[in-house]
């Protein structure tokens, strides 16, 4: 698969595809493509990821209820250190 998105677009569908509530095939993609966007550019992703990452989850009463699972699993994704 080819995909062309500038690092905007990207953010934005790490932030929808990467959450939990997202299909589990489009999850397990969006997560690969940005361990290897981590891997290539540390800088620019570092902070990309689902939304509850960066605070509370969005969903509201919605959410998945694994913040702090999610937050622990993205925490090291993509890191050669």
């Amino acid at each position: 698969m080819i995909v062309t998105m500038n690092v905007r677009s990207l953010y934005n569908f790490f932030s929808h595809r990467c959450c939990n509530r997202a299909q589990w095939e489009i999850r397990d993609l969006a997560t690969e493509m940005l361990r290897l966007c981590r891997e290539a550019a540390p800088e620019l992703f570092d902070k990309a990821g689902p939304p509850c990452l960066r605070g509370a989850c969005p969903e509201g009463k919605m959410s998945c209820g694994r913040a702090a699972e999610v937050r622990e699993r993205f925490a090291s994704l993509g890191r050669t250190e």
